[in-house]
């Protein structure tokens, strides 16, 4: 969201007014309720009497331009509350009463007004200087959705009428563009095109099922991160998906993550159990059970652990948000000496993974608590501190620009969040490291030092690939579906041109199979061309046509996902050159097939 006092700002939040204007010109008997600016624009929420439809997008539209060229001056004024709450129920705006009396409640002695034209609304800035300042090609009616007043399925559902609106005609189109390049790409478009995931009702919102081609991309990125993680020095742990209320208890998940958690399993004659939103608690016990020396550390146990959350229905979003996810999850037992060098450690590894996709704009996000919030941070100023200290050494050595968090980290410590954008700018939240100073205390967790005494490790929380779910849903979108050869579902596509070459398509698939290469032969009854357009929409990242000559010069015909060239290879050249880019991971380069 823009800053409330910048331009763009200043100038949806006048469309915004001018929208309510124009509504009520053509539709006097609708109600208002809030109508805020947004990131790409700005919406309305009005109760009509007759539904509002698509249709009525151009008259709205051609009303509002016609309030622009009227120049209408936007003027700011305050009236005392009785005086506002008089006037509100006068204009029968039962909405805006209503907030009007809640702000009074809160102790208000004056509201805020704007006043353009004949139009009255109960607002409290900031706009432009009047409505000939927006340019009439800047926005458009986008879309009409229900929503509850206040959010509450109680309340009366509202219809909310949805603005873009841009600095420009040329940043508008701009945008629409990007946008409709990113449906193109959505992950939920492509994970059911391209069959690689299924969320069912049967098995419940925010669970996805990953069918052979999504699992198979899950693999590859798993295999990834074992084999990097055995290269910086990982161990391996599995631990269960429950646990005992009082794990969460002394972890401190409960209280102060107890919102985000499913609700306990009550077992007859037991404790409660709890589906784990976090795999910490489960390492810590495996820390635990025995004495450690500082001969063992830095100890660094690792696990694709499953973890469930309860986010709530309305924020579930395809592998974005949801309720079962698989973390690629790890924590760092070090000393306060070693803390310094694993934080380092564990940012170059994420940055590795990074350059790997060819990630690009990841801004690094710094978060920080809130002495204030008693409630919601664990209560040591001192280890808040030094923590907070050592993590924001580590980003000025690593001469990384970041941005501040204040009072969003985590309850036990301070973290350093990545976060990518998606192609319209939202930003999530793809990678994590957190740093630990509480749950040491809590579960008693110590190290015999040098000096033959027991001292506390400092723990690291870290997941550089974040979660299956959302790190696969970025994928998607980053790579249009069109995974690198090392990641796609099927590496190759054989296709015969004929019934006669069939069997040196078998030929060739069970070489291709015992080298663990992903290889399928069309023997639908398509037509030819239509067997390669078929392997194009699927978008396969090698073609393999092979008819009369091919078989008898013991080659292939390649052809590769988005390349117009076809290349005719030796079997072998081909095979070695496909091994050769899957064992290094390679970033298929579609627009060169000389790789081979």
């Amino acid at each position: 969201m823009e800053q409330t006092d910048s331009h763009l700002y200043r100038l949806r939040h006048s469309i915004a007014h001018v929208l309510a204007e124009a509504v009520l010109e053509l539709r006097p008997t609708a109600k208002l309720a809030f109508g805020p600016p947004v990131d790409d624009g700005c919406y309305y929420d009005f109760l009509f009497e007759t539904p509002l439809t698509p249709e009525d997008f151009k008259d709205i539209e051609k009303r509002m331009r016609k309030i622009i060229g009227r120049r209408e001056k936007f003027e700011q004024s305050s009236r005392p509350v009785a005086e506002a709450l008089e006037y509100l129920k006068g204009q029968g705006q039962q909405f805006k009463v209503e907030y009007c009396e809640e702000l009074i409640g809160r102790g208000e002695k004056e509201i805020g007004f704007c006043v353009n034209g004949p139009f009255q609304d109960m607002c409290a800035g900031s706009h432009l200087e009047h409505t000939g300042q927006i340019p009439p090609d800047c926005f458009k009616i986008d879309s009409l959705a229900g929503a509850y007043w206040r959010g509450s399925e109680k309340n009366p559902q509202l219809t909310r009428l949805y603005v873009l609106a841009f600095e420009n005609k040329i940043e508008l189109e701009a945008y629409m563009a990007k946008r409709e390049l990113a449906k193109e790409r959505d992950h939920r478009k492509l994970g059911k095109e391209l069959e690689l995931f299924i969320i069912s009702d049967m098995v419940g919102p925010g669970m996805p099922l990953w069918t052979p081609n999504g699992t198979v991309i899950r693999e590859a990125l798993e295999d990834l991160a074992k084999e990097m993680e055995t290269r910086y020095g990982y161990v391996r742990v599995s631990t269960p998906h429950i646990a005992k209320e009082a794990l969460y208890i002394t972890s401190g998940h409960l209280p102060y993550y107890k919102a985000s958690m499913f609700p306990p399993m009550s077992i007859e004659g037991e404790a409660n159990y709890y589906l784990k939103a976090m795999n910490c608690p489960h390492h810590h016990m495996i820390y635990s059970y025995r004495p450690r020396s500082y001969r063992e550390l830095p100890l660094r146990l690792a696990e694709y652990g499953t973890v469930y959350r309860y986010e709530d229905s309305g924020a579930l979003s395809g592998l974005l948000r949801v309720r079962s996810l698989a973390m690629n999850d790890a924590h760092i037992y070090c000393t306060v000496e070693q803390l310094r060098e694993e934080l380092i450690s564990t940012f170059d590894l994420t940055l590795h993974y990074f350059n790997l996709f060819r990630f690009q704009n990841v801004k690094v996000r710094f978060s920080t608590h809130d002495e204030s919030k008693k409630e919601k941070f664990v209560d040591n100023q001192e280890l808040w501190k030094f923590s907070e200290d050592s993590v924001k050494e580590v980003l000025l050595q690593k001469k990384v620009d970041y941005i501040l968090g204040p009072g969003e980290a985590a309850f036990y410590g301070p973290k350093i969040d990545f976060q990518a954008s998606t192609l319209l700018g939202r930003e999530e939240t793809i990678s994590t490291t957190q740093l630990d100073f509480a749950q040491p205390l809590s579960f008693n967790l110590t190290y015999i030092a040098e000096d033959g005494k027991e001292h506390r490790p400092y723990i690291v929380h870290r997941a550089p690939l974040g979660t299956h779910e959302r790190f696969i849903a970025f994928l998607i979108e980053h790579f249009g579906g069109a995974f690198p050869t090392w990641m796609a579902p099927i590496q190759v596509r054989l296709v015969p041109v004929a019934e006669d070459f069939v069997d040196y398509a078998k030929e060739i698939q069970a070489k291709l199979r015992d080298q663990l290469i992903r290889a399928e032969i069309d023997t639908t009854s398509n037509s030819f061309n239509k067997k390669i357009r078929e392997a194009v929409t699927h978008k396969i990242p090698n073609i393999v046509i092979v008819g009369a000559k091919e078989k008898e010069n013991r080659s292939v015909t390649l052809r590769r996902y988005a390349v117009k060239e076809q290349a005719t290879l030796a079997l072998d050249t081909f095979i070695e050159g496909l091994l050769k880019g899957v064992k290094s991971r390679q970033m298929d380069n579609f627009a060169d097939i000389s790789i081979f």
